[in-house]
């Protein structure tokens, strides 16, 4: 998971791609979507491979995590290794059998490390992350019980939990129908490459589903976050083209809220229930098992791996700041242990960690067919409009004189109801003409004629609204 900008980036920075089986498999449509899959440079790498780059050896990892083939970094570099986890937990029962290869990483630990970073996503969280597989009772009672359609919500990475879902269809006689193209695309992959196994015909269209007698269906989607634009929202609100929430369907998200996403679940929950579905989530029901290590994993990954230095990463501040309190218990050094943030630098040799130069970074947008044009300002100006509305004042003056030729016509949207403007437009219309009836005498030039107009406008209508739109004024000489 973590490839959607990868497309934006190759058409950037065109360098060699390293992936295992499944990562570069699920790499390929979004590239091929983008058409830049022909000039990509792509290479396979497998558990244990080791690729020699410049003066760096990467040595691949395997780790477990909610999508399978997986793996943390080992990167001998001039001044010792430094490792990387990536996204792992320590699932004593993983699902396909391939769990983090601790043994490695004791053995990364006896050859010396020189620095760690290590995944913080659960670093608040205590004891142990569990298993997938207990989820089996809680999924199993669901389809025992449910009188019709079963619906999951899933992240489309999340392999593992939708073969724990086909296996359940298949116990209990259920065809499944895939909802969002996202998850279609990584069921298709997974299985095209032995990731995902599923037995010929359980799988139908989802325009067959209608079909298909609710109580033997399941559906799989995608959505579990409350994406506006999602199938899950969409199916919520009676908004999807073929298929919405009716009542009797049991409606399971299998996901935890990522941290600012709260609100849109939420929603998308109350949808469902305004709408006669049973809803099981994280704060009701036994519905989800992480991809990312509790604190007493956290810290037996750092008791094996035994760094000179630490540095959390892959999560919140105070994610950062709770990792950290975590390697120093496990016994790194207190002046050893580092948090930074986006854009903070470290320089790292075999006896010092220091940070140096603050690099720019933040947000690249995508709008439309621009990517990275859309600044700060830019955005600014979108929620002044969306918050406040706009009002335009039209006018033409006199060249020569500054004085009005025609209007001033003002046009206002969002800013008050249109049985309640006209009084306010009649007013910023006065403020208009005083305001160039005032210039006209001084003969200033149009920009300070525009900057008067704006404040004067502005002024009114807040004294009227107590509301700021965004005033635009448009001059014409004549």
């Amino acid at each position: 998971d973590h490839i959607g900008g990868l497309p934006f980036a190759l058409k950037k920075l065109n360098v060699p791609v390293y992936g295992t089986r499944l990562t570069l498999g699920l790499v390929k449509p979004k590239l091929r979507e983008h058409r830049i899959l022909r000039e990509s440079d792509l290479r396979e790498v497998r558990v244990g491979d080791a690729v020699q780059l410049g003066p760096f050896r990467v040595e691949t990892v395997a780790v477990c995590h909610s999508i399978p083939d997986a793996v943390g970094l080992a990167i001998q570099t001039p001044v010792g290794r430094v490792v990387y986890t990536s996204d792992f937990k320590l699932d004593p029962s993983p699902p396909d059998g391939h769990s983090t290869d601790m043994e490695r990483f004791r053995r990364l630990g006896d050859e010396g490390v020189v620095l760690l970073l290590s995944d913080s996503t659960n670093a608040e969280r205590a004891g142990r992350s569990g298993s997938e597989r207990d989820l089996h009772e809680p999924f199993e009672r669901i389809f025992r019980d449910a009188p019709a359609r079963i619906v999951v919500a899933n992240f489309a990475s999340n392999i593992h939990r939708i073969q724990h879902l086909v296996r359940m269809a298949v116990q209990f006689e259920r065809r499944i129908a895939v909802v969002g193209r996202s998850l279609r695309q990584n069921i298709s992959t997974s299985r095209e490459l032995g990731f995902l196994q599923v037995p010929d015909g359980l799988i139908i269209r989802l325009e067959d589903s209608e079909n298909i007698a609710p109580s033997r269906l399941l559906l799989l989607t995608a959505g579990s976050q409350g994406e506006p634009m999602s199938a899950l929202t969409r199916f919520a609100a009676q908004r999807h083209p073929l298929v919405n929430v009716k009542t009797d369907d049991w409606v399971v998200i299998s996901a935890r809220p990522i941290p600012g996403n709260e609100r849109m679940v939420h929603q998308t929950v109350n949808n469902l229930y305004r709408h006669g579905a049973r809803v099981f989530y994280s704060e009701v029901g036994n519905v989800h098992v992480t991809g990312h290590a509790h604190r007493d994993e956290l810290r037996e990954m750092v008791e094996a791996v035994r760094p000179r230095y630490f540095i959390p990463v892959h999560g919140e501040y105070r994610q950062l700041l709770q990792h950290a309190e975590v390697a120093r218990a496990a016994g790194v050094a207190d002046d050893r242990v580092v948090v930074v943030e986006d854009g903070e630098a470290v320089a790292l040799d075999a006896d010092t960690i220091e940070r140096t130069e603050k690099i720019s970074t933040g947000l690249v947008f995508v709008d439309g067919l621009g990517v990275g044009d859309v600044e700060q300002v830019v955005l600014r100006d979108r929620r002044h409009l969306a918050e406040d509305g706009i009002l335009v004042v039209t006018l033409a003056i006199d060249r020569d004189t500054g004085m009005l030729r025609a209007g001033p016509d003002v046009v206002s949207r969002g800013v008050i109801e249109p049985e309640l403007s006209s009084h306010l437009m009649a007013e910023a219309k006065r403020a208009t003409s005083e305001t160039v009836a005032r210039f006209a005498e001084t003969h200033a030039d149009s920009q300070l004629l525009q900057e008067a107009i704006h404040d004067a406008v502005s002024k009114t209508v807040h004294q009227q609204t107590r509301r700021r739109p965004m005033v635009i004024p448009v001059i014409t000489e004549i």
